[in-house]
């Protein structure tokens, strides 16, 4: 193009960031509409109980060739990899005997790795109705394991859900190989997301022109007929302000284009709004309970003998080992309506480094469950006495099951809790990140359309980026939607003849 090349970027998210990082850095003029006050999308911190935490991504899945990684250390973020035992409570509230539970965790992980293979090597054969829990049931089927061993491992197998946000009988082994991560270990940001949120929207704070409370209702896009025509697209916002640009990039998440497919004039392509429609996305969502020293990693009465669930017996020394994540497994002990899966896991950010840690555990809710406690606490202020008691109480049925605790201790009452309702949140597309569902007949396909845009890229100067986006190996990550932002921007700049 003759004149500087104005791009809009319909979004101010890790996509939308690192978008407008690559473009600006090719002399692009940029303009970024955020329909919040602030910048990150999902990426977002709060203080609970005196102490920063994020309330959505809180890993980098795979170290390996991983820039999210390398951007951490740049910025001197605190990652860890968490080590510790791996606790879980029985149907009936039993604490499992550690070897039952290793040797579970063992199959769990042994199994994953089987599905992964099996999907990506036999994927046109398996039907789309059949599930990963199916794959489970069959492998457990097959085993000598015993009677309760198999319950407790098919039990555990649904500890799955917290990776995608709704059950395991939900997802598609069909498609299972989508779900896997970049290569290496899984790093839990222990000082927050904060520093590498700051590195990747520098250029932008600093270069691009950011609008933000601009929550867009329609987009304009014409089809262009050559390259020396291009007509500008005009995006309009729900304050009634419009917007030219030459180019635009959506990098709303999928749960949003979803709902709002008829913002696009003219209507998008017939294959694309397929993909759109066809993806799914999960419902994971987090709860943080704080509480005045971290009881559950510390023992008073060092080496106490613990009887466990299917009879074991065995020693406990908790300051020694600490505990990393507890499994509740189908809890019977816990009220909840019939027919919805209730089975939780908690994290324990006391086992985090100095000084990062703190006496709190973060449960992840997924599925019906989640849904259930957002429509509890959805129009309630975080600050009142019934959002507290609504959480300590869904809560307290699990967190009385760790070693330590003592009702009749301070140390045992929650000094604050927090719950996240991303659900809630239209920005965020009303849920999680994108997942496979069972269903689906042509998934990797589907996002191989939403990535290339099928015909409104170079025709229409409108480009589609975020974690729904993203190469395989990254999809629903963090690392997806930044690299969905870079290849959004390198498209755009050698669409109008810019050596990015």
């Amino acid at each position: 193009m003759s004149t500087k090349p104005h791009v809009g970027i319909i979004g101010a998210g890790f996509s939308g960031l690192s978008c407008a990082d690559v473009l600006l850095q090719n002399g692009v003029q940029v303009t970024i509409l955020e329909a919040r006050d602030r910048i990150g999308g999902r990426v977002h911190q709060r203080e609970v109980g005196g102490h920063l935490v994020d309330l959505g991504p809180n890993w980098i899945h795979g170290a390996e060739a991983n820039p999210i990684m390398h951007i951490a250390d740049a910025t001197q973020t605190v990652t860890h990899d968490p080590e510790g035992r791996n606790i879980a409570i029985s149907r009936t509230g039993h604490l499992v005997g550690e070897d039952s539970v290793n040797k579970a965790w063992e199959f769990l992980w042994g199994t994953i790795e089987q599905a992964f293979e099996y999907s990506s090597q036999h994927g046109d054969r398996i039907p789309p109705e059949q599930s990963l829990y199916d794959f489970f049931q069959e492998k457990v089927k097959q085993s000598t394991f015993s009677g309760e061993e198999k319950q407790l491992f098919l039990d555990l197998c649904k500890i799955w859900g917290i990776y995608t946000g709704d059950p395991i009988e939900r997802q598609s082994l069909k498609f299972f190989f989508l779900e896997e991560v970049i290569d290496g270990a899984n790093y839990f940001v222990a000082s927050t997301y904060k520093r590498i949120l700051e590195y990747v929207s520098r250029a932008a704070v600093s270069q691009a022109d950011i609008r933000f409370n601009q929550a867009v209702v329609s987009i304009d896009a014409p089809p262009r007929d050559n390259k020396q025509h291009r007509d500008r697209i005009t995006v309009t916002t729900s304050t009634g302000e419009r917007y030219s640009f030459d180019e635009v990039v959506v990098t709303c998440p999928l749960g949003w284009l979803q709902q709002n497919t008829e913002a696009f004039s003219p209507a998008l392509p017939h294959r694309l709004l397929e993909a759109i429609r066809s993806i799914s996305y999960g419902r994971l969502e987090k709860v943080y309970v704080t509480f005045p020293r971290a009881f559950w990693h510390t023992d008073s009465t060092p080496n106490t003998s613990y009887q466990h669930a299917y009879g074991e017996t065995n020693e406990s020394n908790s300051a020694q080992n600490p505990m990393y994540t507890t499994s509740f497994l189908e809890p019977s002990y816990a009220d909840h309506p019939a027919g919805l899966e209730w089975t939780q896991e908690c994290f324990s950010l006391a086992i985090l480094p100095t000084p990062c840690a703190h006496p709190t555990l973060l449960f992840y809710t997924y599925g019906p469950c989640s849904t259930h406690i957002v429509e509890q606490i959805a129009s309630l202020d975080p600050s009142s006495s019934e959002y507290r008691n609504i959480l300590v109480n869904f809560f307290e049925p699990f967190y009385s099951r760790l070693e330590g605790y003592d009702v009749t201790s301070p140390d045992c009452i929650p000094t604050a809790v927090m719950a996240t309702r991303w659900q809630k949140d239209p920005y965020a597309g009303n849920g999680s990140y994108c997942n496979f569902q069972v269903g689906l007949a042509q998934a990797d396909k589907d996002i191989e359309v939403l990535r290339s845009g099928a015909g409104v890229g170079a025709e229409r100067g409108l480009w589609f980026a975020g974690e729904h986006t993203a190469p395989f190996k990254s999809l629903g990550t963090t690392t997806g939607a930044y690299l969905s932002g870079e290849r959004a921007a390198a498209r755009i700049c050698e669409t109008v003849g810019i050596n990015s």
